[in-house]
């Protein structure tokens, strides 16, 4: 499959100005692509536009400051851009957030009782891609425009794994929803012979070392101090790249403390808590942990031989 990252090209990318969308913003510029950026942080938007223009200023980069959870803005803005740009080939609905609940409330049961923490979340982190794509699927889908388009919504690790902690669910559960909406997203583009032309991705990063976690702006990753298990945003990128290059719909990342053996091996300890009948979140269930931590290892330790 030819990857549509190519020179000439326009990717447009949501959470531009920091972090994983900041670092697939700027391969996409080092490929040679126009760029569309959106971000709802107006400054490091700013300094985002002006350094990746510096990069090749003969090529189009377009800035729009833009809320992903509110609606009507994103079709206003898709308007703007249909007029300053003649294509748009790659999508990535990258714009994520995690709230912590808030209130007097202590302890696993805080989340629960704050409705507004469950609302801001799956506003940005659901309905920010939905919205993405009310608004962009009808260019995408143009009959004049037939040419290979890509679409990747960024997931998470924690919405198939789904680890308990006091303000965990709500951003585990968004994340579980874009797993699901995604995979039916592909599926029912892929069974349409008019919009078989536009592939779907879930992008999965690992432990990254991004906005949510203190790497706020375009930074230069030479200068982060990270944490040494962490990926920088760039790595996350290449493994974005590398996957569309292969027609993966699943790019799921590994990162500096986990590899794709123990990665899998969690997965598949947790998709069959169902087939099972093991209590909820058995890998943190007192009566299970150790057993779970046996077998994840022992299935990443086959794995990692079979790959040899």
């Amino acid at each position: 499959m030819l990857s549509v990252i190519q020179a000439q090209k326009t990717a447009l990318i949501t959470g531009a100005a920091s972090g994983v969308g900041y670092a697939v913003a700027k391969l996409c510029r080092i490929k040679g692509m126009h760029l569309v950026l959106l971000d709802i942080d107006q400054d490091n938007l700013t300094k985002a536009k002006t350094t990746l223009s510096e990069l090749n200023p003969s090529l189009i980069t377009e800035a729009y400051v833009l809320d992903v959870a509110d609606a009507a803005l994103w079709k206003e803005t898709t308007r703007k851009i249909t007029n300053a740009v003649q294509e748009i080939d790659l999508v990535v609905l990258n714009a994520g957030k995690g709230y912590k609940p808030e209130g007097a409330d202590s302890g696993r049961l805080k989340p629960w009782l704050d409705g507004n923490y469950w609302e801001k979340t799956f506003d940005t982190n659901v309905r920010g891609p939905l919205n993405g794509l009310e608004a962009l699927l009808p260019v995408l889908t143009d009959p004049k425009t037939k040419s290979p388009k890509s679409i990747v919504i960024t997931g998470s690790k924690q919405g198939i794994t789904n680890p308990p902690g006091a303000g965990n669910p709500a951003y585990n559960a968004s994340k579980a929803a874009i797993k699901n909406l995604t995979e039916h997203l592909a599926f029912d583009l892929r069974s349409d012979a008019a919009t078989s032309h536009i592939s779907v991705h879930l992008l999965i990063p690992g432990w990254t070392w991004t906005g949510l976690m203190g790497n706020v702006g375009p930074t230069n990753e030479a200068e982060i101090k990270k944490p040494s298990g962490a990926w920088y945003p760039s790595q996350v990128a290449e493994e974005l790249a590398k996957g569309l290059e292969a027609g993966q719909f699943y790019i799921v990342c590994p990162d500096g403390e986990t590899d794709q053996p123990l990665d899998q091996a969690r997965m598949k300890w947790g998709s069959e808590d169902v087939v099972e009948g093991r209590p909820a979140l058995s890998r943190w269930h007192e009566s299970w942990k150790s057993q779970a931590e046996e077998t994840i290892q022992a299935d990443a330790k086959a794995r990692r031989v079979q790959d040899s």
